[in-house]
């Protein structure tokens, strides 16, 4: 690698030669400002805090697009540099919705915090204030505009990296606002209700719908049967919301905290991943057998599915009919388990914590109905899990370690991994592989189709048989995968896809971990190896070796795929208009 010699602040440094001045800096530790940054989603140099002093230039830089050169000097801290930054920021705030007490970016706001760091006690300027109207139709995210600073980060996320492109930049100077095309509601555009605009947003002007009100009612209602199922990108995220380190399992304090809640039944989402396996695995060799309506595609990620059908209604016949795990378990939970139980399933309500904010949209869909009741009856994201747990007061850090409540409290490591990109592929190819051997296979680890490269494509030789897997996160890796297999460049047997980048891991309804956080860390990469850890911490491995799953298939289902099954845990999609 080639490398530079620049000076900032007097120190000298020697650093990549494609480096920006920002990353220069935090090489060496050095911070500077940052609002409209964001690490591979958007650099662009619109909000001009990162400004710094370069010798020789007329006028202040932004460090977030400078690039380096050899013999670069550079000042971050000088009276010109602090006041322009500050200036910057009390202009910015002159008009910004100020109640943050009341915000749901309280104490992780990244405006906040600079108005912290760069001391502005005070303001200057007093600008022009006008409400503009909530946005609150779309089931699963709420736009708030006027708390929106204008950074385009949500922008530059819809658009270039999921290519969704349903908000842009509307009107001209101070009317500007971030907007769908004639300011429609986000219900009323192809919206995949993935939630990654409002992970990238630095403040509240975007947040998921929430459903707590629901939940907390629901668990004071004596007439209801409260369950609750958690997917498995939960476990290595919650502990964030409270101080944890990024990647830290807490499973065991997760189920205390939601026992502590009230719920009757804390259950395992993986376990229902386990069934999804069974279905979406032996669905897989009945097409490989038949030669029909391959590739089979993954359908476990809402936002990918609603994205399909906006976008790709062709492909929807290659869709899996399977639900996703935890709509699956819903119709379990208000058929087989209230039966075992002797309740009336319009008596059970069914909570999912869960990763992403478009299994909200997800389990409001009619056919999503298995028993005649909704299958999942509210959804929250883990980030509403974690109000939910400060409300009542626990000190999550000091829980105790419980398990999951039996039936549904053993998973296989097979069911953990759906949390990752590619986990969903690896762990259907751990039973597809022993159905096709008749036997048991020790090796059952796929790291072809492991990783965060946007599209993986892997040669599986498995007994007999010979599956061109191709895996892909993120919407925008999504529609080149499938813009080649529609051009014939490319062929697959089975294909998985997840609707955000690093997978359900790194989901918008995760933790939301500042600009600055994410220019050091890898969230996908540390989230997924907690989920790969907790894999090979399970003495079972395999969705087919999971014990309660042969019992339900034995007392209840009948057979992978069978009439029962069928009716209960698969469904069907349909083309919707692309506007």
């Amino acid at each position: 690698m080639e490398m530079v010699n620049i000076t900032i602040n007097g120190q000298k440094l020697q650093v990549p030669k494609d480096y920006t001045i920002l990353q220069a800096a935090r090489s060496a530790n050095i911070d500077i400002p940052t609002l409209c940054y964001l690490k591979d989603v958007n650099e662009i140099g619109a909000c001009r805090m990162c400004v710094v002093e370069v010798k020789g230039a007329r006028s202040l830089q932004a460090a977030c697009v400078y690039p380096v050169s050899e013999g670069l000097e550079i000042k971050t801290n000088t009276p010109a540099v602090r006041e322009s930054r500050k200036v910057t920021l009390e202009l910015i705030l002159s008009n910004h919705d100020r109640k943050c007490l009341t915000c749901i970016r309280n104490r992780n706001c990244e405006l906040q915090k600079l108005a912290e760091d760069l001391n502005v006690q005070d303001l200057r300027f007093d600008g022009e204030t006008y409400r503009l109207p909530l946005d609150d139709f779309s089931p699963s995210v709420v736009r708030d505009p006027n708390k929106c600073v204008l950074c385009r980060r949500c922008v530059s996320v819809c658009k270039n990296v999921q290519t969704v492109a349903v908000i842009d930049a509307q009107e001209r100077g101070f009317k500007t606002i971030v907007a769908s095309a004639f300011n429609k509601p986000l219900s009323e555009v192809p919206c995949a209700m993935c939630g990654q605009c409002i992970v990238a947003c630095p403040v509240g002007a975007l947040r998921e719908k929430d459903d707590t009100d629901r939940v907390w009612a629901a668990l004071a209602d004596p007439e209801k049967h409260v369950v609750v199922q958690t997917a498995p990108a939960v476990r290595v995220a919650l502990g964030e919301e409270f101080g944890m380190p990024i990647g830290t399992r807490v499973t065991g304090k997760m189920v205390a905290a939601l026992r502590r809640l009230g719920f009757a039944k804390v259950f395992d989402t993986d376990t229902a991943a386990d069934l999804t396996i069974m279905e979406e695995g032996t669905e897989l060799l009945g097409r490989l057998k038949e030669g029909k309506n391959l590739p089979l595609i993954t359908s476990c990620s809402p936002g990918w599915i609603k994205f399909c059908e906006h976008n790709y209604p062709e492909f929807l016949n290659n869709l899996s009919s399977c639900k996703s795990p935890h709509e699956m378990f819903g119709a379990v939970i208000k058929s087989y388990y209230a039966e075992k139980e002797g309740i009336d399933p319009s008596k059970i309500f069914v909570v999912s914590v869960m990763p992403c904010t478009a299994k909200k949209f997800e389990s409001a869909r009619e056919e999503l109905a298995a028993t005649g009741y909704p299958d999942v009856d509210a959804v929250i994201t883990t980030r509403e899990l974690a109000r939910m747990i400060k409300e009542a007061g626990l000190d999550f850090v000091s829980l105790p370690d419980e398990s999951f409540d039996n039936p549904f409290g053993d998973a296989s490591g097979a069911g953990v991994i759906f949390g990752a990109t590619g986990g969903v592929m690896e762990a259907a190819l751990r039973t597809v592989a022993e159905i096709l051997a008749g036997k048991s296979i020790d090796n059952i680890e796929y790291n072809a189709v492991r990783g965060v490269d946007g599209i993986k494509e892997a040669t599986v030789e498995l007994p007999g048989k010979t599956i061109r897997a191709a895996v892909a996160h993120g919407l925008g890796n999504a529609r080149k995968l499938l813009d080649r297999v529609k051009a014939g460049e490319a062929q697959y047997d089975f294909i998985e896809i997840m609707g955000c980048p690093g997978g359900c891991v790194t989901g918008g309804g995760q933790p939301i971990q500042p600009a600055k956080v994410r220019m050091d860390i890898d969230l996908r990469a540390a989230r997924a190896k907690a989920i790969y850890d907790e894999d090979r911490s399970l003495p079972v491995r395999k969705s087919h070796e999971n014990p309660f799953i042969k019992k339900l298939y034995e007392e209840y289902l009948g057979e992978p795929c069978g009439h029962k099954s069928h009716k209960l845990l698969h469904t069907h999609y349909k083309a919707r208009e692309n506007y």
